[in-house]
């Protein structure tokens, strides 16, 4: 425990008022004491961050951390590592587990183990009992043991009439519904993105269309219900133009991209011959969709960056590629592509990045964010823009090692994270 804590000369990032100065933080007691200039405190000990950023602690609000049931993949104590090596002090979980979040005990179970690591972890309920798809979990119940959104993530919720109903608790329950878009009638066999470069493979693809009708469906579901509609892992131009015009007529939906569909394209499949670590859900896109998912964040249109943190165990992925499972790990490189393919290039700025990993996603799913505010808990992370580097496999925490980004160039790093009155070194996690 690290109760009392000097961060001495930080470049202090508010991303509600989109400010950066230099500064002192003073830490007593796990509290904020102050925040200004020349601080002094000589009875704590210090942290330099000359050179760095210091922000609100930053949420993944899409993670899998396969506990319980899955623990071979991942459990909540290794994710919670990965992530503190990512720089987040937080993530929300999915609730594809065995047996899945759907009812209040396993909700209370993963907060319970949650506790016990350094990260906060914010359970995500399922729609529907078991994941099926036939009839709603006990929502009011879920919420109530401290879910903070509903998804059958995994899963889409096909049945229209499902969904709607959904959609009326979350306006009651003042919680999003983040539905799995995909209607798998239009893509049975498809294994990656379906377009020029699944036809030169030969493999079954996964066409855009898939994402965009169900996209559609929902928007004109949320329209008329006032549910708050949430479009996880937003991945096509036609999807993010859905939500662009949505907003633009107050239909109450948020988006989220993930980290690796702005860093890969389809043609990754091809040119890493064939690596299950290419192989996710939903599949890579091309560049012009790439593009548009750049464009969406800029505008505002696409609010939250995640990583849809997936981790499948080695020898679920040493396959052959039709027969893997879909999905990557995502928290330890989830900066150092934010750097390279977003702030680096000028699509958003560092108060803009920021904001997308702190203010939006917790405004999504109706959390407090942190503040600068002296008295308020500290929750903190330090962090910079400039440093280049290669992610290696040293650097992973996950219990599971899928990534197609072993041995790539990143830029900026998270360096520590402060929270639960305690200092955490990112590369010690």
């Amino acid at each position: 425990m690290t109760p009392d804590l000097l961060i001495q000369n930080g470049r202090v990032l508010d991303p509600v008022a989109g400010t950066v100065r230099t500064a002192d933080i003073l830490i007593r007691d796990g509290n904020i004491a102050s925040v200004g200039t020349d601080v002094a405190a000589s009875d704590v000990p210090t942290y330099d961050a000359t050179g760095r950023l210091v922000s609100p602690g930053w949420l993944d609000m899409h993670v899998h951390l396969r506990e319980p049931g899955f623990e071979h993949k991942e459990t909540i104590a290794t994710g919670a590592r990965a992530a503190v090596k990512g720089g987040f002090t937080a993530v929300a979980c999915m609730p594809n587990t065995e047996p899945a979040i759907h009812t209040r005990d396993v909700v209370e179970f993963v907060r319970q183990r949650a506790a016990e690591t350094p990260i906060t972890v914010h359970p995500i309920g399922t729609v529907s009992k078991e994941r099926a798809g036939r009839s709603l979990a006990e929502m009011g119940d879920l919420a109530a043991g401290g879910a903070v959104a509903f998804s059958d993530d995994g899963a889409p919720v096909y049945d229209a009439g499902l969904m709607r109903r959904a959609l009326e608790y979350s306006a009651t329950l003042k919680r999003p519904i983040i539905n799995h878009m995909e209607n798998r009638a239009l893509n049975p066999d498809g294994h990656m993105h379906e377009g020029s470069v699944s036809a030169r493979l030969g493999i079954g693809g996964i066409p855009g269309l898939s994402e965009d009708v169900m996209v559609a469906r929902d928007i004109e579901l949320a329209a008329y219900t006032g549910g708050h509609l949430h479009v996880a892992h937003i991945s096509t131009a036609r999807s993010v133009e859905l939500v662009r015009r949505a907003k633009a007529e107050g239909v109450p939906v948020t988006a989220e991209v993930c980290t690796h569909h702005l860093a890969l394209t389809d043609e990754a499949v091809a040119s890493s011959d064939f690596s299950t670590h290419t192989k996710m859900h939903p599949p890579l896109r091309p560049a012009r969709d790439v593009d548009a998912l750049k464009a969406g964040l800029a505008d505002g249109t696409i609010d939250a960056l995640c990583t849809d943190h997936a981790p499948h165990a080695p020898h679920e992925k040493e396959v052959e590629f039709t027969a893997a499972p879909f999905g990557i790990i995502g928290l330890e490189t989830a900066w150092g592509l934010i750097g390279r393919e977003l702030i680096a290039p000028g699509h958003l700025s560092v108060e803009e990045a920021v904001g997308k990993l702190t203010v939006a996603p917790r405004r999504i799913l109706n959390l407090p964010a942190p503040t600068l505010d002296e008295g308020a808990p500290a929750n903190l992370t330090i962090f910079d823009t400039d440093t280049s580097w290669t992610f290696s496999g040293d650097d992973i925490r996950s219990k599971s090692r899928n990534t197609p980004f072993v041995g790539a160039a990143m830029q900026g790093k998270a360096w520590a994270v402060y929270t639960k009155g305690t200092l955490n070194i990112c590369d010690e996690a």
